[in-house]
C-alpha cells in the first residue's frame, strides 16, 4: 500500500472518527481461534484429559531438525510421511512454510478423531488434518494448531459385493480404506492381490482421503474417470463431533461435497469405500524426447504432435503427458491400457516416421515402449525383478514389502514451490481450425518456461459413463470438456526451517515464479476462462471459487454452512472461507458465500 494513501486515510480518520467507528463495527471480528500464548489456551489439565481420551496418543510437536535429526530421510517419501511434524512439500515462496502444529493426536480409530474434533471446537483451536501430507497449498500443516494425524488409520478391506448403508441398489465390488492409507496400499490389495482396478492417484505415497476429496486423477483417468466419481460411501466426523455415513442415500449433499469439494473442508473423513473394476490385460508406457534444431522446425514439431494426439491418442487408451520445453524439445511420457507392446509401438509409428523424414528434428532420448500384465503394474516383487529402473522401494528394514514409489516422483520429497499454475484446456482447441492458435500459444509459452499437457487430467475423450459419473461430483465441470490439464510449475529442494545445509535463494525463487506466471499468461490467450484443479493450482489465485468449482460453488458453500457453520474445518481457499484470515485464526465477517 502506498504511503500517500496511508496519509490520506489517517487524515480522514481524524476528521470523521464516528464514521470509521461505525464501519469498524460493521466488519467486527466475530470469532478468533486461540494460540499457545493466549490466556484462553487449554490448560495442562485439559490437554491431559484429551490424552487420556485418545489412549495416550497425544503429543507435542516440534521439528525433527530441532532434535538434531539429519536430513537423510528427505530422500525417502515414505519416511518423510512418517514425520508428523513435516509435510511432503516444504513450502512455497512468499506463501507458506511447513511448520509443525502445537499438538498432535495420532489417531488410530474414529473415536480418537471424535475426541480431537470436540476438543478443538470446545477450546476454539485451529484444527489441521494430515494423511499423506502432499498438499501443495499447505493445507495439511498449520502452526499453533491441533493436528489430527490419520496415517495409522490405514486399513484396507476388499469387498466382493458392497451395498452402501441405507441404499437399495445392486451390490458391486469395492474396497474400503482407512483415511491414512496411501494409494500403494490400495493398489497392492486391489490390483496385485485381488486382480481388480481402483481409480486412484499416480503418485503412490499420496493419501487416499485427500485425493478423493480434491477430485483425484490417476494415470488411467482417461479410461476410468476421476477417483472422486468412484466413491460409494464415506464415514466422516463433522464439526459437531457426530460420526456420519455419507452416500447417495444418507447425507447425500455431504457425500456430493466430499467428491471433489476440497480436502478437509467438511469434516474428517475416517473411512472411504470405492468401487473397483475389471482389470485390462495390460498397462504400459511410451517414453522418448525429440529435439528441433530451429524455431521453424520446432513449430512444425509442435503442430504435428498436437495433430497426432488429436488423430490417434485422444481416446481412453492413452494418458499421462507430453511436455513442451524451452530449447525446442518435446518430451513424451505416456501410458496406455488394454494394448500389447507391439500395438502401442505401431500406434506411434506414424509419429516416428514423421520425425525420421525431417532432418531438422531428431530423437534425443531413445524411443522406449514397455508393457506388462496389468496385475503386476504395482506389484513390488515383480517390478523389483523385471523393472527395477522405474521404482524406488522404501529401504527401511521394517517397511512393508509393497511400499514402492515411481522413481520420477522422488523429486517431490520436501520440494519447495517457486510457482505453480494449471488450466483445463478445452477440447475445442484441438479442432483443426483452432490448432494453429494453440501451437502459437505453446511456442510463446516455451520461450519462457516448460508446459506439460496432462491428458489423463481432462475427461474429454473418456467413455460417456465416466463423464456422467464425474458430472455428479463437485469438481469443476470444465474438466468434462477439457482434453488436458496444462501445468506450468517449478521449484527447488527442501526448505524446512532448521534443516541442516539449508540454502535459501528467495530472489531466484521469485524470478522463477514470475516466469511461470508469464508463461501461463501466454498459454491462456487461447483459453482465457480456463478453470484450475484445486490440488494443483496457484496459491495466489484470486477467483478461486469459479476456477476450482465453477457453477458448483454455490451448492458447495451451502453444504459448508449446513455441516460446519462456524468454520471449524479451515483450509485456505476452501468452500466458505472468504471471510476468514489466510491463516484460519480470525473470522472477519458473519457473511458467507
Amino acid at each position: 500500500m502506498k504511503r500517500r494513501f496511508l496519509l490520506k486515510a489517517a487524515s480522514a480518520f481524524t476528521l470523521f472518527p464516528g464514521m470509521f467507528a461505525q464501519a469498524a463495527a460493521g466488519v467486527r471480528q466475530l470469532a478468533s481461534r486461540v494460540r499457545p500464548n493466549d490466556a484462553a489456551w487449554p490448560s495442562a489439565e485439559k490437554w491431559a484429559g484429551l490424552r487420556q481420551q485418545v489412549g495416550g496418543r497425544l503429543a507435542k510437536l516440534d521439528s525433527p531438525f530441532k532434535r538434531g535429526a539429519a536430513a537423510g530421510f528427505l530422500k525417502n517419501t515414505f519416511e518423510l510421511g512418517d514425520q508428523p511434524a513435516l509435510t511432503q512439500t516444504s513450502g512455497w515462496i512468499d506463501a507458506w512454510t511447513s511448520r509443525p502444529s502445537a499438538y498432535m493426536v495420532a489417531a488410530q480409530n474414529t473415536q480418537d478423531v471424535v475426541a480431537a474434533v470436540n476438543f478443538a471446537r470446545e477450546n476454539r483451536l485451529r484444527l489441521a488434518i494430515k494423511g499423506g501430507g502432499h498438499s501443495y497449498q499447505g493445507t495439511s500443516a498449520a502452526p499453533d494448531s491441533l493436528l489430527i494425524w490419520t496415517r495409522h488409520m490405514n486399513s484396507v478391506q476388499v469387498h466382493d459385493s458392497f451395498v452402501p448403508q441405507g441404499c437399495s441398489v445392486a451390490a458391486q465390488p469395492a474396497v474400503s480404506l482407512g483415511a491414512g492409507a496411501m494409494w500403494i496400499d490400495a493398489y497392492d490389495a486391489v490390483t496385485t492381490r485381488a486382480h481388480r482396478y481402483v481409480q486412484g492417484g499416480g503418485c503412490t505415497t499420496v493419501g487416499v482421503a485427500g485425493l478423493i476429496q480434491s477430485g483425484g486423477f490417476g494415470s488411467f483417468s482417461k479410461k476410468y474417470g476421476t477417483a472422486a466419481a468412484g466413491l460409494l460411501e464415506a464415514e466422516v466426523v463433522t464439526a459437531d463431533g457426530e460420526v456420519r455415513i455419507a452416500n447417495a442415500c444418507t447425507n447425500p449433499e455431504l457425500f456430493w461435497a466430499l467428491k471433489g469439494g476440497g480436502g478437509g473442508g467438511f469434516g474428517v473423513v475416517t473411512r472411504l469405500t470405492l468401487r473397483t473394476r475389471e482389470l485390462p490385460e495390460s498397462f504400459g508406457g511410451v517414453f522418448f524426447s525429440i529435439k528441433a534444431n530451429t524455431d521453424a522446425a520446432y513449430r512444425a514439431l509442435v503442430t504435428e504432435m498436437l495433430a497426432f494426439y488429436q488423430r490417434v491418442l485422444f481416446n481412453p487408451s492413452w494418458g499421462e503427458q507430453i511436455g513442451f520445453h524451452p530449447g525446442n524439445y518435446v518430451s513424451v511420457n505416456m501410458v496406455f491400457q488394454g494394448m500389447s507392446k507391439e500395438q502401442a509401438r505401431q500406434t506411434w509409428q506414424p509419429m516416428l516416421d514423421w520425425i525420421a523424414a525431417h532432418e531438422d528434428v531428431s530423437i534425443e532420448r531413445p524411443f522406449a515402449c514397455v508393457a506388462l500384465p496389468a496385475q503386476h503394474f504395482w506389484d513390488a516383487a515383480f517390478l523389483k525383478q523385471y523393472a527395477a529402473e522405474f521404482i524406488v522401494a522404501d529401504p527401511r528394514p521394517d517397511a512393508p514389502p509393497h511400499h514402492i514409489l515411481w522413481k520420477g516422483d522422488l523429486e517431490q520429497a520436501g520440494w519447495y514451490i517457486h510457482g505453480y499454475r494449471s488450466a483445463w484446456m478445452p477440447a475445442a482447441l484441438l479442432a483443426p481450425e483452432q490448432q494453429a492458435s494453440l501451437v502459437d500459444a505453446i511456442f510463446r509459452t516455451t520461450r519462457i518456461w516448460s508446459v506439460g499437457f496432462h491428458f489423463n487430467k481432462g475427461l474429454a475423450g473418456a467413455p460417456a459413463a465416466e463423464i456422467e459419473a464425474a458430472r455428479e461430483t463437485a469438481t469443476n465441470p470444465a474438466v468434462l470438456n477439457a482434453f488436458a490439464l496444462a501445468i506450468i510449475a517449478g521449484g527447488g529442494g527442501p526448505q524446512f526451517p532448521g534443516m541442516p545445509g539449508l540454502k535459501h535463494e528467495p530472489a531466484k525463487a521469485r524470478e522463477d515464479g514470475q516466469k511461470i506466471h508469464q508463461a501461463m499468461d501466454e498459454l491462456l490467450t487461447v483459453a482465457p476462462n480456463a478453470g484450475s484443479y484445486v490440488s494443483e493450482s496457484d496459491y495466489f489465485l484470486k477467483q478461486w471459487q469459479s476456477a476450482f468449482w465453477g457453477p458448483n460453488y454455490a451448492r458447495l458453500a451451502k453444504v459448508k454452512r449446513q455441516y460446519d457453520p462456524d468454520g471449524l474445518f479451515f483450509t485456505r481457499h476452501g468452500a466458505g472461507t472468504e471471510n476468514w484470515s489466510d491463516d484460519g485464526f480470525h473470522q472477519l465477517s458473519g457473511e458467507s458465500a
